[in-house]
């Protein structure tokens, strides 16, 4: 009793200075934001700093184009999440269920191309866009973070639809369902964890990318948050305040997807890497 009883202490303490590890830096840059004249460092380990000020979060909405910035990223991310998981979940199906010429090929395709970061396909894809005339547009940019988020996605899809019985299509067939009824009926409601991942990776590609998008539009009105918040930073000063409130408003979206999102997230990422 004693041993599992300090073990457990142990585990406590662990938890514990993990989690404080982990907070520390979202309530720095809390305690950033609202410090007045743009100081980024200070002595005091005081979480509400002297003469603290909401100057900085009244500056962004009242001020700044930081509204325009969020509508951009939102709308951008969702036609990119909405294209994911539509694309996603009938490829991923198509290859775990049919068996065509080139299939394998098409899946090492695939994974292949995960072997290279975004910014390496980068030039090819921006050369691309001017030759369609969809460069500093929503199209070309919803193009690219689909193409860059869609190869995992895939492949995720198509390990969890290995997972399905596929006696359960057949039982659905057999009672009169067609194969695509069997599908959105059937085979989609089981793979709901998958599809969160799948959403969730497609959000994230479009909604904190910056490389890309600084490269491709160029129009300050199609701004998404993070170039937006880049902008607050010069050659010769950076504001901080802005910075740090804008940054903790930036990631408020993400973290209520992952509350909202976490009952399905563990099932999603280990039940479709196993064949069984």
């Amino acid at each position: 009793m004693k041993e599992n009883k300090l073990v457990n202490f142990f585990i406590y303490l662990f938890l514990i200075l993990f989690t404080i590890a982990a907070l520390y830096p979202v309530i720095n840059v809390f305690s950033i934001s609202l410090r007045p004249g743009d100081k980024l460092l200070s002595t005091s380990l005081e979480i509400i700093p002297d003469n603290a000020t909401l100057k900085s979060y009244i500056e962004l909405f009242a001020e700044r184009e930081f509204l325009l910035w969020v509508w951009n990223s939102t709308f951008i991310s969702f036609i990119v999440t909405l294209t994911g998981v539509v694309l996603a979940s009938t490829a991923g199906y198509a290859l775990s269920r049919f068996n065509f010429i080139g299939k394998q090929i098409s899946m090492m395709s695939i994974i292949t191309t995960q072997m290279f970061p975004a910014t390496m396909l980068l030039l090819p894809m921006y050369i691309m866009l001017i030759e369609l005339g969809l460069s500093n547009s929503y199209f070309g940019i919803i193009i690219v973070y689909t193409s860059t988020a869609l190869p995992f996605c895939v492949w995720q899809m198509k390990g969890y639809y290995d997972t399905i019985p596929f006696s359960l299509e057949e039982a659905a067939r057999i009672d009169g369902c067609t194969r695509f009824q069997a599908f959105y009926k059937i085979i989609l409601p089981l793979a709901a964890p998958a599809l969160v991942i799948t959403a969730l990776f497609s959000f994230m590609t479009a909604w904190s990318e910056y490389i890309v998008a600084a490269q491709i539009l160029q129009d300050t009105k199609l701004y998404t948050l993070p170039i937006g918040l880049k902008s607050f930073q010069s050659n010769l000063t950076t504001e901080w305040g802005l910075y740090a409130a804008a940054s903790l408003i930036v990631s408020i979206p993400v973290v209520i997807l992952f509350i909202i999102l976490s009952k399905w997230l563990v099932s999603g990422l280990t039940l479709g890497s196993v064949k069984g």
